[in-house]
């Protein structure tokens, strides 16, 4: 997900993560090495058939 910047975050744990930059990529899957920043690790893997069901997806989606 992209948001235009400045942009703090709060994790549930209370964490919080700054960005100055002018818009920034928020990781959604919860996969990235930089999270909460995006570093486009959802498009190395792809989506397990729990992940589906859990989305209430009867097929699988290429990622």
């Amino acid at each position: 997900m992209l948001v235009q910047g400045p942009v703090e975050v709060e994790l549930d744990d209370g964490r919080v993560f700054c960005s100055d930059r002018f818009v920034v990529a928020i990781c959604c899957c919860q996969r990235s090495k930089t999270y909460p920043w995006c570093d486009t690790s959802h498009r190395r893997q792809t989506r397990s058939a729990a992940d589906d069901r859990r989305r209430g997806d009867n097929q699988a989606h290429p990622t």
